[in-house]
Formats: C-alpha cells, structure tokens, sequence
C-alpha cells in the first residue's frame, strides 16, 4: 500500500527557513515522479516543484531560488526547502506522487499525481 506522510511544517517568521520532509512507504521514492504543491486559504492547490528519477528537478517560477526539491533515496524521503520564507508561503503543503520515473514535460496538474499525502501546515508572520 502506498503511503506519503508529510512533516516539517510550522509556524516561523518572515525571513525563516524550513525543511519539509515526505516519508514515501510501499514503493521506492527515486522510481517515482515526486511533486510538492501547497494550497493557501480561499485559494486551489498549486503545484510548486517535482523531481524525477534521475534527479531532475523544475519549478513554478514564483519559487524560483528560494524552494529546492531534493529526495534521499536510502531514507525513501522526499524534501522541500523553503528560504526567505514570505507571508505569501503560507499554505498547506501536500506532497504527491505519480509511478513514471519519468516526469512529462509540462506535468503540474492534480490529477498528474496519483498518491497524495495529507499535508503540512506552513504559517508565516510578517
């Protein structure tokens, strides 16, 4: 059965940094496409980032050089960096994962994604 479970969430000030972390159970995370999205209040989810197989990374542009996507393979955890944490960052976060080692090309919808996690609540202050 699989599983994403994610952590790391919480409330930090502007400016602050985080690290989310999704634990992946019954498949190997590096197999898989692997994709972070977030949902603000009032808002619909967004997809942010994705990492394939091989360790290709890409990005929504507003995320651009403050998120890094990564996974530890050993560990089966996916990760989110967060820098400079803005106001605007505040929002649930959801790990997902769709079986093709391959991400497509343009693959950020929901319906991409296969597995989802229940998320992490991210709240920053200004």
């Amino acid at each position: 059965q699989v599983q994403l479970v994610e952590s790391g969430g919480g409330s930090v000030q502007a400016g602050g940094s985080l690290r989310l972390s999704c634990a992946v159970f019954g498949y190997s995370s590096g197999s898989y496409c692997m994709g972070w999205f977030r949902q603000a209040p009032g808002k619909e989810r967004e997809w942010v980032a994705r990492i394939d197989s091989a360790g290709g990374t890409t990005y929504t542009d507003s995320v651009k050089g403050r998120f890094t996507i990564s996974q530890d393979n050993v560990k089966n955890t996916l990760y989110l960096r967060i820098n400079s944490l803005q106001p605007e960052d505040t929002a649930m976060y959801y790990c997902a994962a769709d079986p093709n080692p391959n991400c497509r090309n343009t693959q950020s919808r929901n319906y991409e994604f296969l597995y989802w996690g229940q998320g992490t609540q991210v709240t920053v202050s200004s």
